[in-house]
């Protein structure tokens, strides 16, 4: 019997999976490799983050949907990949092989070297199950300082937009008082968005007292702040990092063939451009022309994900992807509303936030 194993639970691996229980690959043994069997759906995690949802709101159970798949769940990480071998090494110690691999293992994020001391409390977004461990902690120092938290979120993607209005909210819930400043390298805040878009984000964290300081490149965490590249400084007391995706090395170290960044290059079919074996997808994988790191991109991956790997098993002809022009983004701006663009269309208001909640959880509800 061959073995397909999927490394890491993701959104495509998520479809992958709830397709593979329906119509199994026959002779193929599915094999989930991932260190949480929880999972959050990253459209709600803006919402978990403000204290509108519940952890287990926003999470796909991976061991009910492995089970139902039939597949073998382990839960471990992967460090190092054998190419030769066609076998990951796992972090817990051990090794698994399989004839085909699917990489769904996201990105992280790269802080700037601490200075000596005490620094102010770091929460990076990725990976999102860390900012669960860590968040109810910070917050909890915070409140028993009684004293107004300066909150810093670095980063002018959507994540940074989304996520520090969120803890704003929730610090709020808790009885802190924050005063909060959210800063990006360059000019540019929601960059690949329409100019309405932008503009009713830049409402949004004015309504919400939230300071935008830009050309902020953040060189240093130090006691009580940030130092910047050119002599600039920021009061911190805790720093929401949601800057920049950067790549696991250990596909990279293994000789796939990657981009500048690290992410691993795929063809059309989703499959690896040098190992014919590998397919990646998500966040992790890398496109010509290049994809935006979201998740309304890896949702997409899901349905040929599934057909081409059993496709690739089974010598039959695989799919191409075809990522959607223009996407539907609905960003969560942690007052009941939320704001909605597509191509050069923009509004925002309590019906978009509505319509986000209902697709999101409709997403989620299909993996239960």
């Amino acid at each position: 019997m061959r073995r397909l194993l999927l490394i890491g639970a993701g959104h495509a691996g998520a479809e992958l999976l709830r397709r593979w229980a329906d119509a199994p690959a026959p002779g193929v043994e599915l094999v989930l490799l991932t260190p949480d069997t929880r999972a959050p759906y990253s459209g709600m995690v803006p919402g978990w983050l403000a204290g509108d949802y519940a952890w287990g709101d926003c999470c796909i159970d991976f061991a009910r949907l492995a089970a139902r798949a039939g597949a073998k769940l382990v839960v471990d990480r992967a460090v190092a990949l054998d190419t030769a071998r066609r076998e990951v090494q796992l972090a817990g110690g051990g090794t698994l092989a399989a004839d085909a691999m699917v990489l769904n293992i996201g990105s992280t994020v790269r802080t700037p070297q601490p200075a000596p001391g005490p620094q102010a409390i770091v929460l990076p977004t990725r990976p999102l199950g860390a900012l669960h461990e860590a968040v109810d902690a910070a917050v909890a120092l915070w409140r028993e300082r009684q004293r107004a938290a300066e909150l810093v979120g670095v980063g002018g993607g959507a994540a940074g937009v989304e996520a520090l209005l969120a803890l704003r909210r929730r610090v709020l819930r808790a009885g802190v008082a924050p005063r909060c400043t959210l800063l990006t390298r360059d000019g540019a805040l929601l960059r690949g968005l329409n100019a309405r878009a932008r503009r009713l984000a830049r409402e949004a964290l004015a309504r919400s007292g939230i300071t935008l300081r830009q050309s902020f490149d953040v060189q240093e965490i130090q006691a009580g702040g940030l130092l910047a590249r050119d002599g600039q400084t920021q009061a911190a007391d805790g720093v929401l990092w949601a800057a920049g995706a950067v790549a696991h090395g250990w596909p990279a170290a293994a000789g796939v063939d990657v981009d500048a960044a690290g992410f691993v290059r795929v063809d059309p079919t989703l499959r690896s451009t040098s190992h014919s074996w590998l397919f990646a997808v998500g966040d992790c994988a890398a496109f010509d022309p290049p994809l935006p790191k979201a998740g309304v991109y890896s949702v997409r991956m899901g349905p040929v994900l599934a057909h081409n790997v059993g496709a690739a098993l089974g010598g039959r002809t695989l799919r191409e992807y075809r990522p959607q022009r223009r996407q539907l983004v609905l960003l969560n701006t942690a007052d009941g509303s939320a704001i909605a663009s597509r191509g050069q269309l923009a509004a925002a208001g309590r019906w978009a936030m509505r319509w986000k909640d209902a697709i999101d959880r409709g997403f989620v509800e299909r993996y239960r």
